[in-house]
């Protein structure tokens, strides 16, 4: 980034009070310049008239989402750098959105001196995330290089029962019938089983264990 150069930055984020505030805080540093789009669809037609150097990117949007609207950018506007801004830290999320072309991913939380920070990694070359973000992303490159656990090793019998289930994709009340127990009972097994494997999603425990096949 050239000195004293200004960054344009294109906010597409369809709830108003975060919209508002995101957009506040960079406007409000004299080296960006924010447009905020309540829709990537608004976001597209005003691209044609203004074309930013920098996407916040949600990806939860009405109509065209996120992960949609960031590859048709990267297909009709390669030049501009996308950076999600967003609540989810779920791996499937994660991977869906930086195998779509995003540059970055940080969590919406993290808005203040982290978003602009980020924002100026990202124009410098860099691919900003969230320290959440990176960690999954780290952790599921482990994962690939090691194997799948060899859960029956930590797992009991039943945690594994439980774990074909939700491959299977069967819910909380239909594994209790299927087994003849209540609901909180198959909720204290993915609870066990979670703290065992050191996920937080059911997609994690999945990929983890090597039954990542069954997703779609």
């Amino acid at each position: 980034m050239k000195a004293n150069q200004i960054i344009q930055v294109a906010l597409i984020e369809d709830h108003d009070d975060i919209r508002q505030g995101v957009s506040y805080i960079i406007n409000n540093h004299p080296d960006f310049k924010c447009i905020a789009y309540p829709s990537a669809e608004d976001a597209l037609t005003g691209f044609k008239t203004l074309c930013p150097q920098v996407v916040l990117m949600d990806i939860n949007l009405p109509g065209m989402n996120g992960i949609e609207c960031t590859q048709f950018i990267r297909k009709n506007y390669p030049s501009i750098l996308i950076m999600m801004c967003t609540v989810y830290e779920d791996a499937d999320k994660i991977f869906n959105a930086l195998k779509s072309g995003a540059h970055g991913y940080i969590l919406k939380r993290n808005a203040g001196d982290e978003l602009l920070n980020s924002i100026k990694e990202l124009v410098n070359g860099g691919s900003p995330m969230s320290l959440e973000i990176a960690r999954k992303v780290v952790n599921s490159f482990n994962t690939e290089l090691n194997g799948p656990i060899h859960d029956a090793a930590i797992l009991t019998k039943r945690e594994n029962e439980i774990l074909d289930y939700l491959a299977k994709g069967f819910r909380n009340k239909e594994i209790a019938d299927k087994l003849n127990v209540s609901i909180n009972t198959i909720r204290c097994h993915i609870y066990n089983i979670y703290e065992k494997l050191h996920v937080q999603s059911r997609v994690e425990a999945l990929n983890k264990t090597g039954r990542n096949q069954y997703l779609s």
